[in-house]
């Protein structure tokens, strides 16, 4: 080789090294840019959709994903043209367009068991009650993406939602309804619990109403079926607002009706229940919505203790256990209980019990104390992530 084809094959060679390393730079800055949006509008995964890829076609960038989030779609492009990025938006604004304007929801089973996956085999992520209206983000074969009031996301299968475009879910909304008080019963098909049963009911379950017979509402289901309920065993859902008062002892009243329901990982009815699932349970049937986690729940309310002072809690307050921070990792909230005073606590563990933290009780609960974190209270607090049904109008305009 001569010095003239060295010389040339040598600036090839570096323009080419140059090439990919201005390359790598421009990928570098819009993956630091996608990042920077998602942790502004998306750090929670289970509460908002920002999924961003990049792709590179004929020299350009691809932007390609989906988002619930329109908002956080402009900031990133906005950020991306400010910095001279030259790239293609192929991101998918949720719901689809598949939808056909189907893009809200009811629950139509006693209780929907919604997953991390399309798939019946995916992990349960949580439920969702009768009568839980929700958004509907899209499709994929039998399964809908969703998300319920507390702004969870996870996937149903087609029979526990009955779709509705935006007339049929205003028209639900706006309509009587009835909840169902009991912690478990049946509806029937006459005003006769010895005529045919049309479904399983839990505690919470909410329906149409269509009138009253002697001793029972005529009741209609999201998808149209039509039943009755005992009416001691369920309320008119606007005086059931009405009447609601959230204190100290009506939440220990609830928590007790539940003793002993099994434990169930992803559980939030009185069918099954998982730690934040009981609590969340709880506080539903005392009209406030709170989020589905325990490590979402422990960002809630007002910090009341974290050195073993249980004498500054009340009923009502959340405790809950884990992994304290240290130097190389950070805290790990993994389980919650409530406080029902005499220096004990329920909580769902093996199934709903009640424990204690004296250690001359029958009931301590050494494993719990030696991981004891912290205590936030709920009960009465203004938050953004507390959505009380008696002013925020989830279920009924």
């Amino acid at each position: 080789m001569n010095l003239k084809n060295a010389v040339y094959g040598f600036f090839i060679v570096l323009l080419i090294n140059i090439s990919c390393r201005d390359g790598e730079t421009k990928e570098n800055t819009i993956q630091e840019e996608i990042n920077h949006v998602a942790s502004k509008f998306a750090p929670d995964k289970r509460v908002a959709l920002f999924t961003i890829n990049i792709l590179k076609y004929n020299e350009r960038y691809v932007l390609k994903g989906e988002s619930n989030l329109p908002q956080a779609v402009e900031a990133l492009k906005m950020r991306l043209e400010s910095k001279n990025v030259d790239f293609i938006d192929s991101i998918q604004i949720l719901p689809s367009a598949d939808l056909m304007g189907k893009n809200r929801g009811v629950i139509k089973n006693s209780v929907a068991n919604l997953r991390s996956n399309p798939k019946h085999a995916a992990e349960l992520a949580t439920q969702a009650i009768l009568g839980t209206p929700v958004k509907v983000y899209k499709k994929s074969e039998n399964w809908y993406l969703i998300q319920t009031p507390d702004k969870y996301i996870s996937w149903v299968d087609s029979g526990g939602v009955e779709l509705m475009d935006s007339v049929a879910a205003n028209h639900w909304k706006s309509s009587e309804k009835v909840i169902f008080t009991k912690t478990y019963g049946h509806t029937y098909s006459a005003p006769d619990k010895n005529a045919q049963v049309v479904s399983d009911i839990a505690a919470g379950g909410i329906l149409e109403k269509v009138n009253e017979v002697v001793g029972y509402f005529k009741v209609k289901y999201p998808d149209g079926r039509i039943a009755y309920i005992d009416k001691n065993e369920a309320e008119e859902y606007g005086q059931w607002l009405q009447d609601l008062d959230l204190t100290t002892g009506s939440l220990v009243a609830t928590s007790k009706q539940l003793m002993g329901v099994p434990y169930l990982w992803g559980g939030t009815s009185t069918k099954g229940v998982d730690c934040s699932g009981f609590t969340k349970t709880i506080y539903f049937l005392n009209g406030l919505v709170i989020p589905r986690d325990a490590s979402q729940q422990v960002h809630t309310g007002k910090p009341i203790d974290s050195i073993k002072n249980f004498k500054n809690l009340i009923e009502g307050d959340l405790l809950f256990f884990g992994q304290k921070a240290t130097d190389s990792t950070e805290e790990k909230v993994v389980h919650v209980g409530m406080w029902i005073g005499n220096n004990e606590f329920i909580h769902a563990s093996e199934m709903v019990r009640v424990s204690s933290m004296d250690p001359k009780a029958p009931n301590f609960d050494e494993w719990n104390l030696n991981r004891y974190l912290r205590t936030q209270r709920i009960l009465k607090e203004e938050d953004k992530d507390l959505i009380n049904l008696v002013h925020t109008p989830i279920f009924n305009d």
